[in-house]
């Protein structure tokens, strides 16, 4: 049984997850994606990288259209309903992740609507990233896939047959019937299952949800985007850490058939203080109190060593390989499991941390005395290194550089340092530290300014420029009326703009800073970044007009990839990306308070 699928876009899936792992659902009914037991777990469905023969799991009508009439998330929850229209009725699948108590479950409910309407289920497992055909037995009523430390326990009244390494059914359902599949996953050495009753979860986690969306203090406009994304975060979120991955998947291409596929499944320090900002500005404490625990955690130790990205429990090893089984996403190779850019240096991160904290402790997150003795470490190691090239914000593989962005967080560093013991009654070398902040803010007004052009430039030297130019005001470095930030605005919007959205950075350059073949999307963030400084030179309405116009981009739940490919209309980048949603948090956020530049103080 089994019928040939066409691979869907990366906007046809929507995310379920329990805070620990998340699954990506297509829009026929196909579970494509699952890492289990934790996000950066190996996948036991992996067809988004490859084929049916990878991994997955498909629910849906046997006959008629295999994608889906309609779909949504009930409610304010993580919750989705996908139903289809057929010629003998209608059937909804209901389709969620109970926040986890024990195991990881997912839980699938088929619901007739009306009518009778057969349905096809065919499961594909497939460990270690689509390469492990595991052994299946049945254990009583439940099958069971076993390979190597992995166990999936599929529970169902469904009886599914197995032949050519897939086990499937057909079976019928008639209005107000509900037929429920759970799969658990287990260690391979554990006897039995965990049984959980679907209907119970399901009310269970629906109580949940909206109890937590419930906490949200925004009541602005753009309520059910800010909710959604917020939403989003909360499920990207490593509950028992408080880290935040950068999405649940590896390798989705910022370029369809090409080269820059890249693992987002841990946590950036780059994201920090946004981050920590859109929580706390929503009302939602307790989840920024848990993300600066995290934070601190993974950044303890010598200041030499901190990364620019952390394993979900703080891991600092990440390595980087290939897995040459898997063809990738629409022929987009290599998939690249890990990341080496784990070992780059980025000058910025002092800058985040430093400034994360700060937010923190203006925002009432106190903390204990040891937060201001790493604090002063940072900035004691910061004297000696800021004056040095790295490979910046964007993790380029090419050669350092001393790249603007880098120089001004690195100005944030010193400049929250000084705030600290001038706000808060810290004890420090405040002159000391004055002096570094004025040293790094006149290099970089003289060596990273273009006099001739009224902006500043990408990195010393270049006449490039850098989306992230536009975070110059936004962290206080200049305010946002000083001509040559107006200057930098209009320069990256008349250079970086494509079809009305912004690039990072140009890579179709000979001497493009990244030294990578082929080319990317508009980097959705930098688009956010753009409405809001707009918002904060006083074009409320152009930046009303692009925020809406990156809200439309979003797929039907709601849920946007890490970029948009003007070229041919798609989403791209790995998905969902938080760092597409915490930005539109706060512009929304802005919007509604007609000004930006919340941080800038």
């Amino acid at each position: 049984m089994g019928v040939s699928r066409v691979p869907g876009w990366i906007e046809d899936y929507a995310m379920i997850g329990d805070m620990q792992t998340a699954a990506l659902v297509g829009r026929d009914g196909s579970i494509d994606w699952a890492c289990l037991p934790d996000f950066d777990s190996s996948a036991c469905f992996a067809a988004l990288l490859g084929d049916e023969q990878n991994g997955c799991w498909t629910l849906r009508p046997a006959d008629g259209d295999p994608r889906a009439t309609r779909r949504r998330y009930r409610g304010d929850t993580l919750i989705l309903e996908s139903e289809w229209d057929t010629d003998t009725g209608s059937v909804r699948v209901i389709d969620f992740m109970p926040p986890r108590g024990g195991a990881p479950h997912i839980v699938r409910l088929v619901e007739g609507l009306s009518g009778s309407v057969t349905m096809e289920t065919v499961l594909r497992l497939r460990f270690d990233y689509g390469h492990v055909v595991p052994w299946v037995h049945r254990a009583g009523a439940e099958l069971v896939a076993v390979a190597g430390p992995d166990a999936v326990w599929l529970s169902t009244p469904v009886h599914l047959q197995g032949h050519n390494f897939t086990h499937d059914a057909t079976f019928t359902v008639t209005a107000g019937q509900r037929v429920s599949f759970v799969m658990t996953w287990h260690p391979s050495q554990v006897e039995e299952s965990d049984h959980l009753d679907a209907e119970k979860a399901l009310s269970r986690t629906e109580r949940f949800w909206e109890k937590w969306v419930s906490q949200c203090t925004y009541e602005g406009p753009y309520r059910e985007a800010v909710i959604r994304s917020l939403i989003v975060l909360k499920a990207l979120t490593y509950r028992p850490t408080g880290g935040i991955v950068a999405a649940p998947t590896t390798s989705l291409p910022e370029e369809i058939g090409g080269v820059r596929n890249w693992d987002y499944r841990y946590c950036w320090l780059r994201d920090a203080t946004i981050t920590l900002e859109a929580l706390i500005r929503s009302g939602y404490k307790d989840e920024a109190l848990a993300w600066r625990e995290w934070l601190v955690r993974a950044v303890a130790g010598e200041p030499q060593l901190m990364q620019i990205m952390y394993g979900i429990r703080g891991e600092r090893r990440l390595t980087e390989w290939e897995a040459d089984w898997l063809p990738g996403y629409e022929a987009s190779r290599p998939v690249r499991i890990g990341n080496a850019a784990v070992g780059q240096y980025q000058l910025d991160v002092y800058g985040e941390v430093m400034d994360v904290l700060h937010l923190a402790r203006r925002s009432g997150i106190r903390g204990g005395d040891y937060l201001w003795g790493l604090q002063r470490s940072l900035v004691n190691y910061l004297e000696w290194c800021w004056d040095e090239p790295d490979e910046g914000l964007w993790e380029v593989r090419g050669p350092r550089q001393h790249f603007v962005h880098s120089k001004v967080m690195a100005w944030v560093a010193a400049d929250r340092a000084v705030r600290s013991i001038e706000e808060f009654g810290k004890e420090g070398p405040i002159e000391r530290w004055r002096a570094l902040r004025d040293t790094i803010h006149s290099e970089v007004c003289e060596y990273g300014y273009d006099p001739q052009r009224n902006t500043f430039t990408q990195y010393y030297g270049s006449k490039e420029l850098d989306a992230a130019l536009l975070l110059i005001p936004e962290v206080g470095f200049l305010p946002y009326d000083d001509p040559r930030v107006i200057g930098t605005i209009e320069a990256v919007r008349k250079d970086l703009m494509v079809d009305g959205f912004v690039l990072r950075y140009r890579t179709d350059l000979e001497n493009s800073a990244d030294q990578l073949p082929g080319d990317e999307g508009a980097f959705l963030a930098c688009s956010f970044w753009m409405a809001n400084a707009l918002l904060s030179i006083g074009r409320q309405e152009e930046a009303k007009e692009l925020f809406e116009r990156l809200l439309a981009l979003r797929n039907d739940v709601g849920l946007l990839a890490e970029e948009w490919d003007p070229r041919i209309g798609r989403q791209v980048g790995n998905f969902p990306q938080a760092f597409s949603h915490v930005p539109l948090v706060t512009t929304a956020l802005n919007l509604a308070d007609r000004q930006g530049g919340w941080r800038a103080e």
